[in-house]
C-alpha cells in the first residue's frame, strides 16, 4: 500500500499531516482506555469469577460522570481550536512564502482546467500549456487558478496537500510548494464519470535548471493550443500527456465563462468562441 498522504513533500502537506496526527492522538485518549477497560471488565466480571463485587449503584458515581463528560468536552474544544486556527493558516487562497531565498519568493502562475477526463495546465507567464503533466521548480510557490468545463472535479496532489474543487463557471484558487524534487501523483478526488479512474497527472518538482530545460522542450512542440486542439480536448475521453508550444488567446478565461457543455452548443463552436474572444 502506498501511503503517499503520510509522506508530505511540501509545507502544506506537512502541516496537514501534523493536524491528522494531532487529532488521532487526542482521540486515542478516549479510544485506548475504552478498549483496555472493555477487556478488563470482560475478564473481571466473567461468569466464573469468584472475586468480583456486585455494585449496582456505580452508575450514580459523580467522579465517573465527571470523567465521562469533561474529557470529551476538553478533546472536542481542543480539536475545535486547532481546526479554527489551522483552517485560516492553511487557507488555499493564502499566498505561500518562498522562504529565505527572495529569488524564489514570487509564485509561478498555473491555470488548471478539469476536462472530461484529463487535466489541462496553462502557464500564462510562459505562454505554453500541457495536458496531464504539471511541472514547476522545487522551492518556488505555485499559485493555481482552477476551473472545470463540465461536471465538478477535485484537484489533488496528496503529497503537497490541499484538495480543492474545480467547478464549471467558477474559479477556485490554491497555493502549493514542493520543497523536495521529485514526481508526485496528481488526481481527481471527485467522481466525474466513466473516465474518472484514469484522470491522473504527474506533478514534477524540478530543479530550476531542469525546469528551464522542460520549458524549452515544451516550446519545441509542433502543436499549438488553438481552436482545433481545444475542440479535441473538450471531447469526453481519457487523454494522454501532451505539450503545446503556444496558447491562442485567454483559453482559461474563456473556458471559465463559456458554457461549453450546454445542450445545443457544439464543442467546436465553444472552442472557437474561446480562442477568438481571447485574441
Amino acid at each position: 500500500m502506498d501511503w503517499i498522504l503520510f509522506d508530505p513533500k511540501g509545507p502544506v502537506g506537512a502541516k496537514e499531516l501534523h493536524i491528522i496526527a494531532t487529532a488521532a492522538w487526542l482521540m486515542l485518549i478516549v479510544v485506548v482506555p475504552v478498549i483496555v477497560l472493555t477487556l478488563v471488565f470482560a475478564w473481571r466480571y466473567r461468569a466464573s469469577s469468584q472475586t468480583a463485587r456486585y455494585t449496582p449503584e456505580w452508575d450514580r458515581s459523580v467522579p465517573i460522570a465527571l470523567v465521562c463528560v469533561t474529557i470529551p468536552i476538553a478533546i472536542v474544544a481542543t480539536l475545535g481550536v486547532i481546526a479554527w486556527r489551522e483552517s485560516h493558516e492553511l487557507d488555499p487562497y493564502r499566498p505561500l512564502d518562498g522562504g529565505a531565498n527572495a529569488e524564489l519568493a514570487k509564485p509561478m502562475e498555473v491555470q488548471v482546467v478539469a476536462l472530461d477526463w484529463k487535466w489541462l495546465f496553462v502557464y500564462p507567464q510562459l505562454g505554453v500549456a500541457t495536458v496531464n503533466e504539471l511541472a514547476f521548480p522545487a522551492g518556488t510557490p505555485v499559485h493555481f487558478s482552477i476551473t472545470a468545463t463540465s461536471v465538478m472535479n477535485a484537484f489533488f496532489i496528496p503529497q503537497l496537500g490541499s484538495m480543492v474543487y474545480a467547478m464549471p463557471r467558477m474559479q477556485t484558487q490554491l497555493s502549493l510548494l514542493a520543497d523536495t524534487e521529485g514526481t508526485y501523483a496528481g488526481l481527481s478526488a471527485n467522481y466525474s464519470g466513466a473516465g474518472f479512474s484514469d484522470m491522473k497527472f504527474a506533478a514534477r518538482a524540478l530543479s530550476r535548471t531542469a525546469f528551464a530545460e522542460w520549458v524549452d522542450s515544451v516550446r519545441r512542440s509542433d502543436t499549438r493550443l488553438d481552436a482545433a486542439a481545444l475542440g479535441g480536448l473538450l471531447k469526453p475521453e481519457v487523454g494522454a500527456v501532451a505539450h503545446y508550444s503556444a496558447v491562442d488567446g485567454d483559453v482559461f478565461g474563456q473556458l471559465l465563462m463559456a458554457e461549453a457543455q450546454r445542450p445545443g452548443t457544439s464543442l467546436a463552436s465553444a472552442a472557437q468562441v474561446c480562442t477568438t474572444r481571447g485574441n
